[in-house]
């Protein structure tokens, strides 16, 4: 494990350096919040710096030990071939199968749609998550000698940082003021969304430990393979990221931010846990919003419409441009929408007045948890 040293000019799919190429890695600043969010990196670039390289859709086949089927009772020693594979698309593999690695992955009282096939394919099928935006799909998907998938993996190789909300950008320009190249690199995550959840996704069989490792081999193989700086998976669950240590990642602990519901009666007994100063400015704030007729009004699944999309895309694009990123297209919410409604409920947050509606505000709920921007 070694990081490259070598120049290397950019491609068209890498991207321009950093105006701050070649020069001191300036001192950045960390915001601390409240909850740990584990981020896990490994650095698996050759010594030299080069061209990224294209690998076969095939990334091997292994041999599984156990006792699942009758076939291996009688003949312990044959073993279960796995193989495993690389591919463009997540639409090259049926909703049912990705869903049910990620359904058993989860257990399915805690079911993570963003894992879903619905939310990844909708980020495909949108051009936001595609190799012309930065995140080329190459998801991992393991099968058994009959076509059965055992495990998957959501793949994206990247030419830049932006839209994982994990700041690696001074990693960046370590590698450029040494003279060698950090993009493209490998990031295994869910786009655009900060939310823990696992990242190796296996069935539940009694080959699930062993599938789990014939992934994280055929990932660090890949980013061999294809001589790019770094693979990272990041927002894993809290087994993976001990068990991804144990395989020889480095680990990394972020920071976020949690609201949680102490079972509060009221608003006001809300209000009671915070500081006078506190209780004084919200009260307040909310005082404004019938004193210039608003109503507040929250929408759920199919009762939020085109239009409220299209007014909720341009405070959207708003805050992105502020930012100086942008992130998803216009069409994404209303497609997730539509595609997703049995295993998420999206809702959002307007604001009328005098019959206009200003939706603000988005929330995706899941088993009690609402994740929002």
């Amino acid at each position: 494990m070694a990081a490259a040293l070598s120049y290397c000019k950019p491609s068209p799919f890498i991207g321009q350096f950093p105006s701050n190429f070649g020069k001191p890695v300036s001192l950045r600043s960390i915001e601390i919040s409240t909850q740990a969010s584990r981020i896990t990196a490994l650095f698996w670039g050759s010594k030299k710096s080069v061209k990224h390289q294209p690998v076969d859709s095939s990334l091997g086949d292994f041999t599984l030990t156990g006792s699942e089927t009758e076939e291996l009772k009688e003949n312990p020693t044959k073993g279960k071939k796995v193989s495993v594979s690389i591919i463009s698309s997540i639409l090259d593999v049926s909703s049912h199968e990705w869903d049910s690695c990620a359904l058993d992955a989860t257990g399915p009282e805690k079911f993570n749609p963003f894992l879903s096939h619905g939310f990844l394919s909708s980020l495909e099928e949108t051009g936001c998550a595609v190799k012309e935006t930065g995140w080329m799909p190459s998801h991992i998907i393991a099968k058994d000698e009959s076509e059965n998938i055992l495990g998957v993996a959501p793949l994206y190789l990247k030419s830049h940082s932006y839209g994982e909300f994990v700041f690696d950008h001074s990693w960046a320009d370590a590698y450029y003021s040494f003279g060698a190249r950090y993009y493209p690199k490998f990031q295994c995550c869910v786009p655009f969304t900060p939310v823990t959840g696992p990242r190796i996704l296996v069935r539940n069989t009694s080959f699930k430990d062993q599938v789990f490792d014939v992934i994280v081999t055929a990932l660090k193989d890949l980013t061999a393979k294809s001589q790019v700086s770094s693979l990272h998976i990041t927002f894993p669950s809290e087994a993976e990221w001990y068990k991804l240590k144990d395989r020889g990642f480095l680990q990394r602990i972020g920071m976020q931010y949690h609201w949680k519901n102490r079972n509060y009666k009221s608003f006001d007994e809300f209000l009671m846990d915070m500081k006078q100063s506190k209780r004084k400015n919200i009260r307040q704030e909310r005082k404004k919003i019938p004193a210039q007729d608003l109503t507040m009004k929250r929408l759920r699944g199919y009762e939020i419409k085109a239009n409220h999309w299209d007014s909720f895309y341009k405070f959207y694009r708003n805050t992105t441009d502020n930012k100086l990123i942008l992130i998803l297209k216009p069409s994404f919410d209303f497609y997730v929408t539509f595609s997703n409604s049995s295993s998420m409920l999206l809702r959002i947050l307007c604001l009328i007045r005098v019959g206009q509606s200003i939706p603000n505000k988005r929330f995706l709920s899941r088993n009690g948890i609402k994740d929002g921007r």
